[in-house]
């Protein structure tokens, strides 16, 4: 029997699935229920992506408005930054936008995996300008600390810090949400930095009452602070995005992967195992050794079935590539003293 390849992907649903390459599925045996449904999930995963990015960027927007209003009033550099990097969080929204609307296009001749890259580089945006706000950050917070002015408004400078707080935390939680739910790491990456802002407007707080007690250095010191923090959420955020850029995953996948395509009827073996995310799903190669004497047919059903398994057991999870390698039982002579020798398995 030769060698033989089987792909097609399967809907999770359990998750929202993107499917790209969807011209490539069903070469032996297609079933028409999967093509429809793998659009509907894919638009609604899009649609789930951009509803968190508009209404996150109209509440950031709201939220650094009333910051940006509070520093023309009182001077505090802290809370300068604190504004400029809810507005950037809040622009952040416009790639990630663009990376979900062009993941919605069908894939083609040019692009057999579809257009699910444009959210990682959305991701590489991200990164971009968190890092740019970081240096305004600590340039601003190093100027004010060498050239130190008297802050006004400080219970001013307070309200709109617990603002920032809130309106950040609540962006936070929504995005994060949102991301891990549809499996889009440049979201969760950009809810994180908005978790951080959220944290550095409770140093604009902590600063606006070192000003009070007649500290004059606090509001550049905190300022300094923000910019730090905001250079830990580059790392973690950069961290994440080139992991998927260079086909990172977690390798618990891979175990839960292997572990199930092991347990399907008629697998005698895993061979080489491959998971790669392409936006926000997950893509899956993976070689199975059969019982060579089975015919085409029975082989295709062996194919099926563990394609099925991983879509249903993996997370994120939307097609699956598997290819079938004949193999033959082998049993050695029995050793004396050693017992019912085991079978092998031998590639054919």
């Amino acid at each position: 029997m030769e060698p033989h390849g089987h792909s097609h992907g399967h809907p999770n649903v359990d998750h929202h699935p993107h499917g790209p390459g969807r011209r490539l599925v069903h070469l032996l045996r297609p079933h028409s229920h999967d093509a429809v449904d793998r659009l509907d999930s894919t638009l609604e995963s899009s649609a789930a992506g951009l509803r968190t990015l508009w209404i996150s960027l109209v509440v950031l927007a709201v939220t650094a408005g009333v910051q940006g209003a509070v520093t023309a009033l009182s001077g505090s550099v802290a809370l300068l930054g604190d504004t400029v990097h809810n507005f950037a969080d809040a622009l952040t929204a416009v790639p990630l936008g663009l990376a979900f609307l062009l993941g919605r296009r069908a894939a083609n001749r040019r692009y057999p995996y579809g257009y699910g890259r444009a959210e990682d580089l959305a991701g590489v945006a991200v990164v971009a300008v968190v890092a740019v706000s970081a240096v305004f950050a600590t340039v601003t917070a190093v100027h004010r600390l060498l050239h130190p002015e008297p802050v006004g408004r400080l219970w001013a400078v307070a309200g709109a810090a617990l603002v920032g707080c809130l309106g950040n935390e609540w962006v936070a939680r929504y995005r994060i949400g949102t991301g891990r739910r549809i499996g889009s790491a440049a979201l969760v990456a950009d809810g994180l930095h908005a978790r951080t802002d959220g944290l550095a407007s409770l140093a604009v707080l902590l600063g606006a009452a070192g000003s009070a007690a007649g500290w004059r250095s606090a509001d550049p010191v905190v300022g300094l602070v923000i910019a730090g923090a905001i250079l830990l959420v580059l790392w973690s955020s950069a961290r994440e995005v080139g992991r998927r850029l260079m086909d990172g995953v977690d390798p618990a996948l891979l175990d839960v992967a292997e572990r199930e395509l092991r347990a399907v009827q008629g697998v005698r073996g895993v061979g080489a195992l491959r998971l790669r995310w392409i936006g926000h799903s997950l893509r899956a190669e993976a070689e199975v050794l059969i019982d060579g004497s089975l015919t085409v047919a029975a082989g295709h059903q062996v194919a099926q079935a563990a394609e099925r398994s991983l879509v249903r057991a993996v997370p994120g999870l939307r097609a699956a590539t598997v290819h079938l390698t004949p193999c033959t039982v082998t049993r050695p002579a029995a050793v004396p003293g050693l017992g019912e020798p085991r079978g092998g398995l031998t590639p054919g």
